[in-house]
């Protein structure tokens, strides 16, 4: 078992992704437990409610294209060492985007959807469309 300096792996600290000169995801090792949603059905709609902790309501992007409803979010940290309260000792906070799709089917239109952003929780309304019906099974003779 390797120490542990403020919840965090010391050597994946020191020998992390700065350390090879790659960029770090969003929210580093944590990025797992972003955008995590619930998907509820009922009567008339899909209930989609997105995770989106820390992020504000203009930082969140929701579009539909080619059947796929995709959720993206971007944030920026000031990423300056110092600042009019004092110099950083540690910064956990990354610069970075997540994003996420879903495929609602092609009838759906934007006008349907209905988005809600609260309390970094992002409630979306998806109304149930009728799908089109494939024809049976037909079998072909082969003679």
């Amino acid at each position: 078992m390797l120490p542990s300096i403020f919840g965090e792996d010391l050597f994946d600290e020191f020998f992390g992704r700065d350390f090879w000169n790659m960029q770090a995801p969003l929210y580093g090792r944590r990025a797992r437990n972003i955008m995590k949603a619930d998907v509820r059905e009922t009567e008339g709609s899909y209930e989609l409610d997105v995770d989106l902790p820390g992020f504000k309501k203009d930082e969140v992007n929701v579009s539909l294209e080619n059947g796929y409803l995709t959720i993206s979010a971007q944030k920026g940290i000031d990423k300056r060492g110092e600042n009019e309260k004092g110099r950083y000792i540690r910064q956990e906070r990354y610069v970075g985007q997540c994003s996420r799709s879903f495929y609602v089917g092609t009838e759906v239109q934007e006008s349907d959807i209905h988005a809600r952003f609260e309390d970094g929780i992002l409630r979306l309304s998806i109304p149930k469309k009728e799908e089109k019906q494939l024809p049976g099974r037909r079998v072909i003779a082969i003679e």
